[in-house]
């Protein structure tokens, strides 16, 4: 019964569910292996081990050269994409998972106005309205940091480099963007732990931590669930109701938050609730309004 309603999802929404799946057990894993006393340095080169074997994996299966074409853009995604996601990991094990993934979900601001400086892209009234709704969203979820006298304090440093995570990966996907039109999408993949290892790896070299056995099982499943993510992202893009099936993808939200109880104890406070609905109402809104 269960599987016949499934299979009756449309195929792009079923790999939207499967990606958003893979991320939130990705970053609920991020924070399971910081809880052992892992730092995020070694948590990164840890997932970017494994991602580089898949992923050379991959592009050799397809019979492709795995450096590209265009070298410097790649090395530039591999690049952006690494800080963004040291920020991203730090917000994860500092923050609640549904506080670090909501504000991951402010990138629509910055990728809008990216495109709109450097792309020459248009900017759609409905856009605006989301910059609008999602910096109102920030402000909320922030205020109880900036006030004592305001219950459900929230980490400021962690909100800014969550934010500085949510700029980066909206440059790295503007240059994604670019690169999508000459390169294959696993050669594209296959430079971001290509750069990420030997950053993290210099990075980790004054913290390193030896893991257990359980530790290492745990950040070799980080790569396993990121790589599930990528996956399913890719292949619902693929589709030609993308854009409708990506309106699901903030479906990672209620797993976050699911994740964040069940694994963490987590409850979201009020603060984060309304800002949350704030930001997410503002890029659902941009994603309908881009889409009509």
């Amino acid at each position: 019964m269960f599987w016949s309603a499934f299979y009756r999802i449309p195929r792009s929404v079923r790999f939207i569910l499967f990606s958003a799946l893979g991320f939130s057990l990705m970053s609920a894993f991020v924070k399971l292996v910081y809880s052992y006393g892992i730092p995020v340095f070694e948590i990164v080169a840890g997932r970017a081990i494994v991602s580089l074997v898949i992923s050379y994996a991959d592009v050799k299966r397809k019979g492709i050269s795995v450096w590209g074409t265009s070298k410097g853009w790649l090395l530039a995604r591999g690049f952006i994409g690494t800080i963004a996601l040291l920020c991203g990991y730090y917000a994860v094990s500092t923050l609640s998972l549904a506080e670090a993934t909501i504000l991951q979900y402010i990138n629509p601001v910055f990728i809008a106005c990216i495109s709109f400086f450097v792309l020459r892209e248009r900017l759609y009234f409905s856009t605006i309205v989301c910059i609008i709704l999602c910096l109102v969203g920030l402000v909320v979820m922030v205020s109880p940091s900036l006030s004592s006298s305001i219950d459900g304090h929230v980490p400021l440093f962690s909100i800014i480099i969550a934010l500085i995570g949510a700029l980066g990966s909206s440059v790295a996907y503007v240059i994604v963007k670019r690169l999508s039109n000459v390169e294959d999408s696993s050669v594209i993949i296959f430079y971001f732990p290509l750069i990420a290892l030997p950053i993290s790896g210099v990075l980790m070299l004054h913290t390193f931590v030896w893991p257990s056995f359980k530790v290492i099982v745990l950040m070799v499943l980080v790569g396993i669930f990121t790589q599930m993510g990528q996956v399913g992202m890719t292949k619902a893009m693929q589709s030609e109701s993308a854009s409708k099936a990506s309106a699901y993808s903030y479906i990672q939200i209620v797993f976050a938050i699911f994740l964040g109880w069940a694994m963490f104890g987590n409850i979201p406070t009020l603060w984060t609730v309304i800002g949350g609905i704030l930001i997410i109402g503002g890029a659902i809104l941009n994603l309908i309004g881009r889409h009509r």
